[in-house]
């Protein structure tokens, strides 16, 4: 996709991030004030690449909510609405609704399906979706009910330790996959070309694409090494504030593509 095109939903780091819920991780402090300084810098990061900015404010009520990938998940033809697994986080979706709706027709995923936007990856007209704590088989079904009419596919991953799919395997070119291996299996992405995580690197097998430049936290460097090696362009940011929240790259913004 073509940059000038492109928009990104993003929300700032509310005040009681420290709060959030953690599934994989443990519980260390974040410093409020550098959460503010990365996250200020992944968006003039994803303004420069040529980004649309849209700036939800912050919900302090709710600590996960900077992770604004979770409550939705945007096609070229409709956005989807979700109800995460979380019951705290479900408060965040209405104002994600808003700002969507102005770019596409918005379908709610209904109870009693749970999911998170970051168990959503695309590829061409794939829809992987993780089987995790925060996605269920119901959403798979309500998935393919509205999407399989329209042409696409939607294949169930299961995880192993990880919070949500793209924790461990997100798109880098329209048919490639980067991905961790322990958390998600290779078989899932046959007929793809594929880069693993480098293994002293778990985390690192999540990126943003922005046109032809892949987002990536900079504190995986062995890994952001092989996907030079392959070929990709990289903008390297810091997220590690918020990786503390179990958060990362991708589930900071929403990216979409604009459409007539």
């Amino acid at each position: 996709m073509s940059t000038t095109d492109t928009i990104a939903i993003v929300r700032r780091v509310p005040d009681s991030i420290g709060s959030c819920e953690l599934t994989h991780v443990d519980r260390t402090p974040i410093d409020l004030a550098n959460a503010h300084r990365q996250h200020q810098h992944y968006v003039e990061t994803l303004s420069a690449l040529g980004c649309e900015i849209i700036t939800l404010p912050p919900l302090h009520d709710h600590p996960d909510s900077v992770f604004v990938e979770d409550p939705a998940f945007v096609l070229d033809e409709i956005a989807f609405i979700a109800r995460s697994g979380a019951e705290s986080r479900r408060g965040e979706a209405e104002t994600v609704a808003d700002a969507l709706a102005a770019h596409r027709r918005c379908h709610r995923i209904e109870a009693p399906a749970c999911i998170d936007g970051g168990d959503v990856l695309l590829l061409g007209r794939t829809l992987y979706v993780g089987l995790s704590s925060r996605t269920n088989a119901e959403a798979h079904r309500q998935l393919r009910d509205v999407l399989e009419p329209m042409g696409y596919e939607v294949r169930s991953v299961p995880l192993h330790e990880c919070l949500h799919l793209k924790t461990g395997a997100t798109a880098i070119a329209d048919d490639a996959v980067l991905f961790n291996p322990a958390w998600v299996p290779a078989d899932v992405f046959e007929g793809l070309r594929r880069v693993e995580c480098h293994p002293d690197e778990p985390f690192s097998g999540n990126v943003v694409r922005v046109g032809s430049t892949l987002v990536a936290d900079s504190a995986w460097e062995r890994t952001n090494r092989r996907l030079v090696d392959f070929g990709c362009d990289i903008a390297e940011v810091h997220l590690g504030e918020l990786t503390k929240a179990e958060g990362s790259v991708t589930c900071s913004s929403i990216v979409f593509r604009r459409v007539d």
